[in-house]
């Protein structure tokens, strides 16, 4: 089932379809609509919902949220096995100095790389959306900070929220040579994260954990760290700014992505309040990732 509405209006209708549907996601339509962006909302059945109790769900939520009632369509969509077409087209990925490839590659990795091995799996994270590409490249520069470097080196721990596959604790890992924490909300991504950890023999400083956002215990054991990284979505970076933000320690660096370009503002606005700076912004293809520090 798909519709389309204002950017702002995408929570009521995700909400009004969440407990009927096996996933719901949304997505951008049109960036440069005015008075805001155009997005898409979907949701995605095992079999065709009945058109009426869908109409009437988008109808309530329009109701009680006094907006207009958008049109919507119920398509079929054909069997396919996603993650063997993913993994037959997953060439190797270099963003800095680390390189990101499956078993099906062969070749040894180039030289003077961080390698990472991945597969295509259930969980996200592999390197070719904007928001972890921009991740890694945000790492690979920071590899050269001294003042970074000299804090992990002391003991300052690093962690990756919403861990996703594990693509960014596993960089840290191999950059760095220090533990790091791994955690997301979801059972199948640390599931997924933790066989990447053997796959890439990290498991000695590579720890992955099932928490609730900042509330895992892991974290709350292991804090504060000297690098955080969190390529999770705008709205939910905003409400975790003050938790974040101490959790670093003074000096510490956080690498923030999974939010579009004009969103960075609001963003950037919240973690700004808490005292941090920002040290470098990457920009690819509407996705922006922000480097802040304390």
């Amino acid at each position: 089932m798909r519709l389309e509405c204002p950017y702002s209006q995408c929570e009521a209708f995700e909400t009004a379809l969440a407990d009927i549907a096996v996933a719901v996601s949304s997505y951008e339509v049109e960036e440069h609509a005015r008075p805001e962006a155009i997005w898409g909302v979907e949701g995605l059945f095992t079999s065709e919902p009945a058109r009426g109790d869908v109409s009437a769900r988008i109808a309530l939520a329009a109701q009680a949220q006094n907006l207009p009632e958008p049109q919507f369509r119920i398509e079929h969509v054909p069997a396919r096995d996603w993650l063997k077409d993913s993994y037959e087209s997953f060439a190797p990925l270099r963003a800095g100095r680390f390189y990101i490839y499956g078993d099906h590659i062969t070749d040894p990795p180039p030289p003077s790389v961080h390698p990472v091995r991945l597969n295509a799996a259930t969980a996200f994270g592999s390197g070719e959306h904007e928001s972890t590409y921009g991740c890694l490249l945000a790492l690979s520069g920071l590899r050269k900070s001294s003042g970074l470097n000299r804090a992990i080196a002391a003991g300052g721990g690093m962690l990756d929220l919403g861990c996703g596959s594990g693509i960014l604790a596993l960089g840290m890992a191999k950059a760095w040579r220090r533990t790091v924490l791994a955690t997301d909300i979801d059972p199948e991504a640390v599931r997924v994260a933790s066989l990447n950890v053997i796959r890439n023999q990290q498991h000695a400083l590579v720890r992955t954990a099932l928490g609730d956002g900042l509330n895992a215990r892991a974290i709350r054991r292991r804090g504060p760290f000297a690098l955080v990284t969190a390529n999770i979505l705008a709205r939910p970076l905003c409400r975790m700014s003050r938790a974040l933000t101490a959790l670093l320690r003074p000096g510490g660096v956080l690498v923030m992505a999974g939010l579009l370009q004009w969103q960075e503002a609001m963003v950037l606005g919240a973690y700004r309040r808490q005292g941090l700076k920002l040290m470098r912004r990457i920009v690819l293809n509407g996705w922006s990732t922000l480097v802040l520090k304390r």
